[in-house]
């Protein structure tokens, strides 16, 4: 079907200057005389390059691509240099039953610009359908939508790294601390104005200062890739705060620039790297920010729309929807699969990022008929020389069908436990029948991951993230309180397993605000003693709250920023989250690199772990049935583990003692070898105390009520 399309009159579209240049690599590239581009289409018939003044407000040439090679449109032009802003229009038929949706009205984004300019300015021009037309998205719209979309960038790469190299934290020591860029800056008192919300403003000092001494490993940032803030919230005062909505794979998102230099990243990445820290990118590549077919032209609906995205196979007219955002991205298609590759080892290896969290993975890996761990993506990462040396970690869910596949994920990957999450909070809220699970979680759900040679770190622990209560919330509300999302508290989860423990929001009840407290540090000593990679929020180690929103997605104001102002509640919470975190580090028996099964090793008589009852006796199956069941002991022998060099702390044994009851429970201590003795390393209703007194095996330890108590076996030198 063919289309008008409308060209402004001061638009220059004389081709003498464009070369053919080459099909690869895809995107704007300099090579020190000129620009080469180069953009995937199957469907299109014609491709044009549009170039723009300083500004990106006034299109000032057109150039037809000249070249079309294995589905490439290409062109190279001599005199062009970093700093070019450009975009694309790309002919072809506008039949959406057959999915195809080219309009060259519409101004493209390359899918593989490095960056972009400007912001997205709401239009109807925007959309290749004219809205409001009777025959709606199978109408054409002729306005011309270059106004309104941000526009590529030609880039300089060049940096002087100097002496970064990859940190290469051990994934048996990694502990994961998840942040938003605005989040974590906006209000920390020494981030300077112009830095705040920035990739500048995470350079600084004291900032990676806290993140350092803290004793995380590996700071995780919330989606930095370009991305589009929705309409219906933009309408509201509001925005897509947390990202998720991305159209843009290989450029930052501009907002995060505070100077608007690419090198602005690489300069972060270097401070974090000096600092013993590791990168992280939450990335989203399921679904773009298209939506689905009454959703605006941006980008690749208007490349190649038949080829970008997964539609329905009786009528292409309608998108497949198993990210719940209106589109799928087909990475079963060969260039959408090395799109989304060549936009991994563009931040692995030009920007150093040290590992990726990919947001609804099971979509990454699934085809039309289903979830399968040899998709071609998944093997493509695993078998990637640059890609197999980084952290790769899944969340391991989506709204499609099959689309829940904890533990499902080939070697190599790490993925998000929702059990451990949803377990941990029901024990601790004294839900009833959890003792059994909470064994489980607290070995690394050994019965989802213990296979095929994966590690416990595979594992990665969270009692919250970014979606949810903060940990301060979870335990001071019952329920949600989304009103300032203005979706009259009908968005985010119901299911919180949250327990406000007698009055809803804040008190001023000391026994309230004391037991709140404890519970807190009762969940931090779980994630941080289990078995498996924990992660930790950004603000949640000095008990930040979002005032009961358990969905902060729209909210770039005081309920997403980190307050940094801490009352003494938080400064306690800080000191005893860096106890624990030295604790984990400096006892291996806590972060294993094999699972705790309780087998028995007959050469020196000891177990790996024992699950002990409060007489230290081991559970018996009516124990592990009971449903009031809410005490025991985690008995982990470090002996059973040594091999090879042996490490400070390796071989230590720990007794690690729960109780989700309300009253104080007498936990009677198990017997040790002559010349030792039991001393608590951390009692959460005791979080001040350093040192206890000698305790002596049969002697009971009387382990309050809602506390967790951590002790080590220790020769006694003067016996």
């Amino acid at each position: 079907m063919s289309r008008r399309q409308e060209k402004p009159a001061n638009v220059h579209t004389e081709p003498s200057r464009i070369r053919e240049g080459l099909p690869f690599p895809l995107g704007a590239t300099w090579d020190g005389l000129g620009v080469n581009f180069a953009i995937f289409s199957a469907n299109a018939t014609k491709v044009e390059l549009c170039l723009f003044d300083a500004s990106g407000e006034t299109e000032i040439e057109r150039i037809e691509l000249p070249e079309y090679t294995d589905e490439i449109f290409h062109g190279y032009l001599p005199d062009a240099h970093p700093g070019l802003i450009y975009g694309y229009r790309v002919h072809g038929p506008y039949e959406p039953h057959n999915g195809h949706r080219f309009n060259p009205n519409k101004l493209l984004i390359d899918p593989y610009a490095k960056q972009l300019v400007g912001s997205l300015k709401w239009s109807e021009a925007l959309f290749g359908y004219t809205i409001g037309h009777p025959d709606g998205d199978l109408s054409f719209d002729e306005r011309d939508s270059a106004p309104y979309v941000p526009k590529c960038k030609v880039i300089d790469p060049a940096y002087t790294w100097g002496r970064d190299r990859r940190v290469g934290t051990p994934w048996e020591k990694t502990i994961v601390y998840e942040a938003h860029v605005r989040g974590i800056s906006m209000r920390h008192p020494s981030v300077p104005d112009a830095a705040r919300g920035t990739f500048a403003g995470l350079m600084n000092d004291d900032l990676i200062g806290h993140i350092k001494d803290l004793g995380v490993t590996a700071i995780e940032l919330l989606p930095i890739h370009a991305f589009v803030n929705d309409q219906h919230l933009l309408q509201k005062g509001l925005n897509n705060y947390w990202g998720y909505n991305s159209i843009a794979f290989f450029a930052p998102h501009p907002r995060y620039l505070a100077k608007g230099k690419i090198a602005e990243f690489k300069e972060m990445v270097a401070h974090l790297h000096d600092a013993g820290l590791e990168l992280i990118l939450d990335v989203v590549y399921n679904h773009t920010a298209e939506g689905n077919e009454l959703g605006p032209t941006l980008s690749m609906r208007g490349i190649d729309n038949a080829s970008y995205y997964r539609l329905m196979p009786d009528d292409k007219r309608y998108y497949i929807n198993d990210s719940g955002t209106g589109n799928t991205l087909d990475l079963s298609h060969p260039c959408v699969l090395q799109l989304v590759t060549d936009s991994l080892r563009y931040w692995a290896g030009e920007m150093h990022v040290d590992g990726f969290r990919f947001d609804l993975a099971t979509i990454l890996g699934r085809y039309h008929e289903g979830f399968d761990e040899r998709h071609s993506f998944l093997v493509a990462c695993r078998q990637d020389p640059l890609l197999r040396q980084v952290k790769l970690i899944a969340e391991p869910w989506d709204c499609g069908p099959g689309g829940y596949q904890v533990g499902n994920f080939a070697p190599g990957w790490a993925e998000w436990n929702d059990r451990f999450r949803d377990t941990v909070r029901a024990f601790w809220k004294g839900d009833e029948g959890q003792l059994a699970d909470f064994a489980a979680r607290m070995t690394a759900s050994g019965e989802l991951f213990n296979r095929r040679g994966r590690r416990p770190y595979a594992s990665v622990n969270f009692i919250t993230a970014h979606d949810g209560f903060t940990l301060r919330d979870l335990v001071s509300y019952n329920d949600k309180h989304n009103e300032d999302n203005d979706e009259n508290n009908q968005d985010g989860s119901n299911n919180n397993l949250s327990w406000n423990h007698g009055v809803e929001g804040p008190t001023d009840d000391p026994e309230i605000n004391a037991l709140r407290l404890r519970q807190m540090r009762n969940l931090f000593a779980t994630l941080l003693l289990a078995q498996g990679t924990p992660m930790i929020v950004a603000g949640d180690e000095f008990s930040r709250t979002q005032h009961g929103n358990n969905n902060a997605y729209c909210q770039d104001s005081e309920i997403g920023w980190i307050n940094w102002d801490l009352d003494e509640d938080g400064k306690e919470l800080l000191a005893f989250v860096k106890r624990l975190t030295r604790l984990r580090q400096s006892y291996p028996i806590l972060r294993r690199a094999r699972f705790l099964v309780g087998d028995y090793n007959e050469a020196i008589g000891v177990k790996d772990v024992t699950w002990l009852a409060p007489d230290a006796n081991e559970m018996s199956v009516e124990q592990w049935e009971d449903a009031n069941g809410r005490c025991l002991g985690m008995l982990m022998d470090g002996r059973a583990q040594v091999t090879g060099i042996r490490k400070p702390g390796a071989d230590a044994t720990l007794l690690l003692i729960v109780n989700a009851h309300h009253d104080t429970v007498p936990f009677t201590l198990p017997e040790v070898p002559q010349g030792e003795y039991w001393s608590a390393l951390i009692d959460t209703n005791q979080p001040k105390r350093r040192k206890s007194p000698k305790l002596a095996f049969g002697s009971p330890y009387e382990v309050t009520g809602r506390s967790l108590v951590l002790l080590e076996l220790v020769r006694d030198e003067e016996a």
